[in-house]
């Protein structure tokens, strides 16, 4: 097989997203409906435990802080105003802490919340992806892989990664945490990666969080697409192209 022809990586790029988007949704509704929403009703429901489950990969991390401009890049296509509002309410319910500096954490009742969201994600992945743990484990691995390039590279080229990846990379992995979790939260984080890619193209292409959305197909969309794929394709170059043809059979095999 062909890296520049079959599946080069700004190709890979393209077609993995939906793939990676399908299994980590996959794993967030179980959660949701394995528990977590019953959890969140304890301490609160969605308007006291909301942004802690957006931004659990950050917030569950020892001194894990969420700053102004992680938070506007990871919330870019809903209303600034409404999610100061949102932020506002889950301080007050005491589940998160805002600092003088702007940043906000978890409190000691926000990290009790997260250590069992954990838990609930580790039973509901054991659950849902039951009977693929080689599948489970080769997604980790090729994941781990792909984060590493990634933040290697935007260390070493600064300004490279948008602000969403840079916030949220790498995400909370704590000491024994099963290979379901590991793989849901490598994809959510993952995610953000083309997130920051796709913002910074269609910047490029003159336009707003809100008119991209308005957007409908045609040239100008597909422009803008591609110019994501291209953004996006830089870790990928770390996978052979047998390796990201078993990424993709992997993820489409994983049920959800």
């Amino acid at each position: 097989m062909s890296d520049d022809v079959e599946l080069a990586p700004h190709r890979f790029a393209g077609l993995v997203a939906p793939a990676v988007d399908r299994a980590f949704v996959a794993g967030i509704l179980a959660g949701r409906d394995g528990g977590g929403a019953e959890l969140s009703q304890r301490y609160g429901g969605p308007a006291a435990t909301g942004f802690l489950i957006e931004f659990r990969t950050r917030l569950a991390a020892p001194g894990g802080a969420v700053d102004p401009a992680g938070f506007a890049a990871v919330t870019r296509y809903r209303d600034p105003g409404s999610c100061q509002r949102a932020l506002d309410k889950q301080v007050a319910y005491g589940m998160l802490h805002r600092r003088p500096d702007g940043c906000f954490s978890a409190t000691e009742r926000g990290q009790a919340f997260l250590t069992e969201i954990y838990q609930i994600h580790a039973e509901v992945t054991e659950e849902l992806w039951a009977g693929h743990d080689d599948r489970v484990l080769r997604l980790v691995e090729a994941l781990g892989r792909l984060l590493t390039y990634a933040m290697v590279a935007a260390e070493e080229e600064p300004g490279s990664a948008g602000d969403a990846f840079a916030l949220m990379a790498p995400p909370h992995e704590p000491d024994g945490a099963p290979p379901g979790v590991l793989l849901l939260n490598r994809l959510g984080t993952l995610r953000y990666h083309r997130a920051d890619a796709h913002e910074a193209a269609w910047t490029a292409a003159g336009h707003s969080a809100l008119s991209v959305t308005e957007l409908t197909a045609g040239p100008e969309r597909l422009a803008i697409e591609q110019e994501t794929d291209r953004r996006a394709a830089g870790p990928y170059v770390v996978l052979t192209a047998e390796e990201r043809l078993a990424v993709l059979a992997d993820l489409a095999a994983l049920p959800g």
